[in-house]
């Protein structure tokens, strides 16, 4: 029998993530049946092509996840956050999704999702340590 080990990998390369995350996908398609998937990407620019502000997530299983909406500081409260995020929601409704889910932090915009129909289910306390970890669902 071969020896196997353990090695922890801080800065994997990521051909080396994504062969363990191309598995680990295998097997879920494997089980549930749901081989669709599609990254989502949209993104705020200005008149210079420059990045301002950006969604960031996947469909897969019916669900939109969204993973990350970031808008530049001086543009906040002006309202390019709901655009961003009403823009992700309506591809993923084009693509079959039904439900959307996201997670922030305390320190980031727990009060915002609600406005935009998300609910919450959790929140996980002290994530990271002082703060709060808060995740929302929301019915396309």
């Amino acid at each position: 029998m071969n020896t196997l080990r353990i090695s922890l990998e801080p800065h994997a390369p990521t051909d080396l993530r994504q062969y363990v995350r191309g598995h680990l996908n295998t097997f879920n398609v494997g089980v549930t049946g749901f081989a669709e998937y599609h990254s989502v990407s949209v993104f705020l620019r200005d008149e210079h092509d420059e990045v301002l502000g950006g969604c960031l997530g996947e469909l897969w299983g019916g669900w939109l996840s969204v993973q990350i909406l970031w808008v530049a500081e001086p543009l906040r409260g002006r309202g390019y956050g709901r655009q961003l995020l009403a823009a992700a929601e309506r591809y993923a409704v084009g693509r079959g999704c039904t439900r959307a889910w996201l997670t922030t932090f305390s320190f980031q915009a727990p009060e915002f999702y609600p406005k935009l129909g998300y609910e919450p289910f959790a929140v996980l306390e002290n994530h990271p340590v002082g703060h709060r970890h808060h995740f929302f669902q929301k019915r396309l």
